[in-house]
């Protein structure tokens, strides 16, 4: 796995101060992020064929640095896709106190993206239903996702992309194991909750880590989410300082996670639904998945190797 790069040498000054050697490294150094970000991203949506010829992608943008490293790699990978497909960015804007709401229309205007800027003030319904303290994100997402469903059939998308990278959807798995009772997950595919539309999540296989220091170095206009990201103590908060703290101690163990969710065996867990149990007889037929009783499962130490896949376009 490449090593991560850090955002100040991304984005190190340009000036005479720098010395011409820095700003050649600053520079390799981004080109090798862009290449891996590009080659992530199109794995991903080769992988689940999540873009097809003709889609219409509305590209939802908070202002966060995962949105905006979300509608940069994928403006690219439009520019020499072998299929077409229409990119629409669309933020919402909530009408919480002091947001800068010229940054983000400033900023597509300049890109000359075609994009929607929605305002709802969901802010003051959420101030008004949650109580002081209490976490707001539930309320605040089911909201946001209603508005987003109908600026997406207004704008005639038939595709929603999100910014959740790999990091979110390990910690939705943990979160979802340690306090919601079940093995469940962030999909990088799924139908919306209303049946209307197809949701994606093309970095699904990008680190967090790589996208802060994309960020840094394209040095995007980062607005900060005040209604949520003010709350002490989440839970979500706490697994992510778990996963770090695991993958400092033992590097690879982030990638050897993300693997496992992609090679599920039922047989092997306690899902009825997923596995039929009760009816299960002897075959007299060796199987490699079946049981072997009190053996070791052999592990190897992770090493942290890139993914595998079919990319969308060549590194």
């Amino acid at each position: 796995m490449n090593a991560p790069i850090a955002p100040a040498v991304l984005n190190a000054p340009a000036d005479a101060a720098a010395g011409p050697s820095a700003r050649s490294k600053a520079e390799r150094e981004a080109l090798k992020l862009e290449k891996r970000l590009c080659r992530q991203v199109g794995q991903a949506i080769a992988d689940f064929n999540m873009i097809e010829e003709g889609d219409r992608v509305m590209v939802c943008l908070s202002g966060g640095k995962d949105s905006y490293g979300l509608l940069d790699i994928l403006m690219k990978l439009q520019a020499r896709a072998p299929v077409r497909f229409e990119l629409v960015a669309v933020n919402l804007d909530q009408k919480q106190p002091g947001f800068p709401a010229e940054i983000l229309p400033a900023y597509l205007q300049e890109l000359g993206i075609e994009h929607h800027i929605e305002t709802q003030d969901t802010y003051s319904i959420v101030k008004a239903k949650i109580p002081e303290g209490k976490t707001t994100c539930s309320l605040c997402s089911r909201l946001r996702r209603g508005i987003l469903y109908s600026v997406a059939r207004r704008l005639k998308c038939n595709k929603i992309a999100l910014g959740h990278h790999r990091d979110d959807m390990l910690q939705t798995f943990f979160l979802n194991m340690f306090f919601g009772g079940k093995l469940k997950g962030m999909p990088p595919k799924l139908t919306s909750d209303n049946g209307e539309f197809i949701v994606i999540r093309p970095l699904a296989h990008v680190a967090e880590k790589d996208l802060i220091a994309w960020a840094a170095h394209r040095q995007f206009p980062i607005i900060p989410c005040n209604l949520c990201g003010s709350q002490d103590n989440l839970q979500r908060q706490v697994i992510a300082d778990m996963l770090r703290d695991w993958q400092k101690k033992h590097p690879g163990r982030i990638e050897s996670m993300f693997t496992a969710l992609q090679n599920v065996v039922p047989s092997h867990l306690m899902d009825a639904g997923l596995h039929d149990f009760k009816t299960l007889k002897a075959t007299g037929v060796p199987d490699d998945n079946g049981d072997k009783a009190f053996d070791e499962e052999p592990f190897a130490e992770p090493k942290g190797t890139p993914f595998g896949g079919v990319s969308l376009v060549s590194a």
